[in-house]
């Protein structure tokens, strides 16, 4: 096997392992933007621990075939930029979305593929309006919580209301 397949294999296997680590990844087409944007998107990106690689379609495409995703064929076609999120793809979303509107929609979503799943830019675009993962889970404690603090409120009113009988019992008694 020659250095240059060895080389091209090397970075197949390891786009496959990042993909497949991946909680979420989208497809970009980045035409329009020049080098300082780049960096500047990639900068903001590494900042929130999401990667933006650049790699030949056909690359990317093999990396892909051993991967448990939908076939993205048709979209790996002009330039291509890769978005990967593995931690959380909202973030993702809303990095790449928030990038786009401060550069005329510039990379602009292809397609996306969240938890294994084929997303739309659309689709995309609503991931990136939903709020962070911290403030859904604490919304979600905030539902968990409530009913439970009712309850303990109606307990309390109830065992009050069992001292108040008490107290009335024990003064009858002791007026009798």
């Amino acid at each position: 096997m020659s250095s240059a397949v060895q080389k091209k294999q090397a970075v197949v296997d390891e786009l496959a392992g990042k993909l497949g680590s991946a909680s979420g990844f989208y497809l970009t087409d980045f035409t329009g933007l020049d080098v300082k944007k780049m960096t500047a998107l990639r900068a903001r990106m590494r900042a929130e621990g999401i990667e933006y690689l650049v790699v030949k379609n056909t690359l990317a495409l093999r990396a892909m075939e051993g991967l448990d995703v939908p076939d993205l064929g048709e979209f790996l076609t002009g330039p291509t930029g890769l978005v990967i999120g593995t931690a959380d793809p909202v973030t993702a979303a809303k990095v790449l979305s928030d990038f786009a509107k401060e550069n005329n929609d510039r990379p602009a979503v292809k397609v996306g593929v969240v938890e294994n799943r084929q997303v739309s830019a659309e689709q995309v675009g609503r991931l990136a309006k939903l709020p962070p993962r911290e403030v859904l889970l604490a919304e979600l404690a905030g539902a968990m919580q409530a009913p439970l603090a009712q309850l303990v409120f109606l307990l309390q009113g109830k065992l009050s209301e069992m001292v108040g009988l008490l107290e009335a019992l024990r003064a009858q008694r002791e007026g009798a």
